[in-house]
């Protein structure tokens, strides 16, 4: 069985050309959301007086359930903080590849109410024939509204009910359920008797022989509400249309629909009218199955590090043939973490490149696979490192929002020189100290693989004695802290894009400290701009090369283990959600508030607010499982359980995949946990029993089993995954590899960036690569044919109206004609 599993990058860029505020500035203060169907679940940051406002944020996440658009919303915030939306874009799922991770203009679309539509319906038809008390032969249809499922939660709350209406051209008969309060997920199971008028012409050879023109005229529609206290009057959530021409061949039907917006006759206005967005997304799918399917590729994989010569090993050939490094480097790193061989193979693969490295001023200077693995290895590991050692003066500049600007020709008017040298050198002192005095800070997977790259320097430049530092500093400086710098809210440094003041005055504090950890002879020469060296020599002092030698001495030592660091607890994620109170107090209120929860290595804690110290704390060891909790429980969306021996603590997070990363990281945290439990409650205990099983007892043994998070992506089937590499079909490497040891002739020039030390034995590597990715391409290629065969157009997985089904069935019964 495999798993699904879908993840989202979108970057809304920018917007241009908005629609002028209605006052006299004629500016707006905008924002962008990012919503899956109608749940929104990111924010931008609010770009003040502008039409043209630049955004530049990055969104990441896993998918934690279906939808059918990705829809971004400009929201205006005007003066009363009251948001209003100015338009959306609206992609749906099966055109995301159309626009996969290239910048894309798309125009606003003005927002419509009865456009704005999500969820699917359940629904059953009957047609039976009925002999009055006069002897006449009427036939009634029997509609029964099942349930419905995912429909949007409008203002807060969600109390739907639906109307279903028999329509034809001379008649309409309408019929209401009842009103469901405080769910999205209805259950109605009601059911309406229509009856269906006969022609004259009606024939007993078939009951349901109706004629044609008189089937084409009549339909079932049925409308979802949401019943609003508000004078405005009841929202429209969306409508299904059947034709009763679906009962010629059955009398009865059943089937899943997805809900559509109502065709009133939009209006007519230009696209141009409301601006324009640019975009970025990034969409994939992968089928991932148990870890066993993969466990031949991981076993070659894992013994990389042990391979003569590195070059012949499964992970470096891997990261040859992938175009872009950072394809291969980023699961090879994951996965070499997990099983602690990081550091092995990264010394193994850094050591070859610097042998193949004949200047030393050139070393760890290109994109090679050796520099993405150290960067992944670095972002991975050395997250919290970066945030303890530079957040507080990141927040520093970013509060105190001093002028900077050292550029003469860019001084704004009443801006002294001097004085912006000075708060300029202030800020770089700041962050300096602030990194050359975090050494034993650092982590120990990064001092390790540092160590190994001092070494291997100066064994292979024996005569350059700074080579043992620019090896290192040329990661530590150039690829971790100054990027952060740089652009502190990709490293969650800042919740948001800086204003253009602070993003520059981080450009030039980037520049100086970039310049500083070089150790280059003539630093002055290293920049372009003359007002950046005038502005260095602040810094020609011996004490700061000084400084950044002890520092790389310090975090490239071998061996070093500082108790404090490991002792020290790492935070993890923090953040409001709202939790249930669990009834400590005899005679406390169970009641829902609002509170601020942090994550550490150590223990899970919740805040009145934050900063505040905490209310509550659970350490991860008494955490003996977290998952969701179903939603009927308290009729709220987003929820779910981290259970303790003495009971359970209840929490809704903001949205889908704000539940799901919690779930995630509090189960990853947790997992080697010895008293973890292997069945649970899924719903809450309430009201002297358990709403799942009924069982009394608030101690009673949990009627579900747990069910482990699914096996490590190693190989997926979509561009997530090794296994999706091109550069393995047809397997170029392995022709490079017979024409040099067989004819022992020039490299061809397709190859010639393939590193082939050892023909034969990376020849023999291939092989089994090959073999490995073929064994699971065929799996995947049967279960796509097993789901092909099993899969029903009409299902509660698939409704009617679902065009990436669609997409699909034409694509696979494409595939199936080819094989044929």
């Amino acid at each position: 069985m495999a798993a699904s599993s879908e993840t989202l990058r979108a970057a809304p860029c920018e917007a241009k050309n908005l629609p002028s505020y209605p006052g006299p500035s004629k500016m707006r203060d905008c924002y962008c959301t990012v919503n899956l169907d109608q749940e929104e679940v990111f924010r931008t940051k609010i770009v003040e007086k502008s039409l043209c406002p630049f955004y530049g944020e990055d969104f990441y996440c896993e998918i934690p359930r279906s939808f059918r658009h990705l829809s971004f919303y400009i929201f205006d915030r005007d003066v009363f903080r009251r948001d209003s939306i100015i338009g959306k874009v609206a992609i749906q799922k099966e055109d995301l590849q159309k626009y996969h991770n290239r910048d894309t203009w798309f125009q606003l679309q003005h927002v419509d109410a009865d456009s704005e539509v999500q969820g699917k319906v359940h629904l059953e038809l009957r047609l039976s024939e009925v002999i009055t008390d006069t002897g006449v032969v009427c036939h009634k249809l029997a509609t029964r509204i099942v349930e419905c499922q995912g429909l949007p939660i409008v203002n807060g709350q969600c109390d739907p009910y639906a109307t279903v209406t028999l329509a034809g051209p001379f008649r309409s008969e309408a019929k209401k359920t009842k009103v469901k309060r405080k769910t999205n997920n209805p259950q109605f199971d009601e059911v309406f008797y229509f009856e269906v008028t006969r022609p004259c012409s009606y024939s007993k050879k078939s009951h349901f022989d109706f004629e044609e023109e008189d089937v084409d005229k009549l339909e079932i529609r049925v409308d979802l509400w949401n019943a609003s206290n508000l004078k405005f009057g009841d929202e429209f959530l969306g409508e299904l249309r059947i034709p009763l021409k679906v009962l010629r061949q059955s009398s009865s039907y059943e089937a899943w629909y997805f809900l559509q917006p109502r065709d009133n006759g939009s209006k007519s206005l230009k696209p141009d009218d409301l601006g324009s967005l640019r975009l970025n997304v990034v969409y994939t799918e992968d089928h991932v199955f148990s870890s066993d399917y993969y466990s031949p590729l991981r076993d070659l994989l894992l013994k990389s590090a042990d391979v003569e010569p590195v070059s012949a090993s499964a992970a470096h050939i891997l990261g040859e043939v992938c175009r872009e490094k950072q394809e291969a480097a980023v699961p090879l790193v994951r996965l070499f973490l997990h099983y602690g061989r990081v550091v092995p193979f990264i010394s193994a693969i850094a050591s070859a490149e610097v042998k193949r490295t004949q200047d030393p001023n050139t070393i760890f200077r290109g994109n090679s696979l050796a520099s993405k693995c150290i960067d992944e290895t670095m972002k991975l590991a050395g997250m919290h490192y970066l945030h303890v050692t530079l957040k507080p003066a990141i927040e520093e500049i970013c509060q105190s929002h001093k002028p900077c600007e050292i550029d003469p020709v860019k001084l704004k008017d009443g801006e002294n020189l001097e004085n912006n040298m000075e708060n300029l050198r202030q800020y770089v002192d700041r962050v300096f100290h602030a990194i050359t005095e975090s050494g034993v800070s650092c982590p120990t997977v990064m001092c390790d693989i540092f160590f190994s790259l001092r070494e291997a320097a100066a064994k292979r430049f024996q005569d350059d004695p700074d080579v043992r530092y620019t090896a290192v500093s040329s990661f530590i400086f150039l690829r971790f802290f100054a990027p952060a710098i740089l652009s502190p809210n990709l490293f969650q440094l800042t919740p948001h894009h800086t204003d253009p003041q602070t993003s520059r005055t981080l450009t030039l504090i980037s520049k100086t400290v970039q310049t500083l950890g070089s150790l280059s002879k003539s630093k002055s020469a290293s920049f372009k701009e003359s007002y950046m060296a005038t502005f260095y020599e602040f810094f020609n002092e011996q004490k700061y090369a000084d400084a950044v030698k002890n520092f790389l001495d310090l975090i490239s030592s071998s061996g070093r283990r500082d108790p404090k660091s490991v002792e020290q607890p790492i935070m993890l994620k923090e953040g409001f959600m709202i939790k249930r109170a669990q009834g400590r107090k005899r005679f406390g209120m169970k009641n829902f508030k609002k509170r601020w929860f942090r994550l550490t290595n150590h223990e899970f804690t919740y805040h009145k607010s934050k900063g505040d110290q905490p209310l509550y704390s659970i350490p991860i060891e008494n955490i003996l499982a977290v998952e969701k909790l179903e939603e009927e429980s308290f009729k709220m969306k987003n929820m779910f359980q981290v259970i303790q021996p003495e009971r359970a603590l209840y929490i809704q997070a903001n949205n889908c995949v704000e539940a799901k990363d919690w779930i995630d990281i509090l189960t990853k945290v947790s997992q080697c946990n010895q008293k973890r439990l292997t069945v649970y409650h899924p719903s809450a205990y309430l009201s002297g029993h358990w709403l799942c099983c009924r069982a009394p007892s608030d101690s009673a043994p949990g009627c579900v089993p747990w069910v482990g998070p699914a096996a490590t992506q190693l190989c997926g089937d979509g561009a997530g995954g090794l296994g999706s590499c091109p550069a393995l079909t047809p397997p170029p490497s392995t022709e490079a590899c017979g024409s040099k040891s067989v004819y022992d002739g020039p490299e061809q020039e397709e190859y010639s960036t393939f590193v082939i030390d050892d023909p034969q034995e990376t020849y023999k590597t291939l092989k089994q690569v090959i073999a490995g990715v073929g064994a699971l391409e065929q799996e995947h290629a049967q279960y796509k044919r097993d789901k092909f065969k099993k899969t029903k157009y009409g299902s509660q997985e698939h409704p009617i109206g679902d065009k990436s089904f669609q997409n699909y069935i034409r694509q696979q019964s494409e595939t199936s004609t080819h094989s044929i």
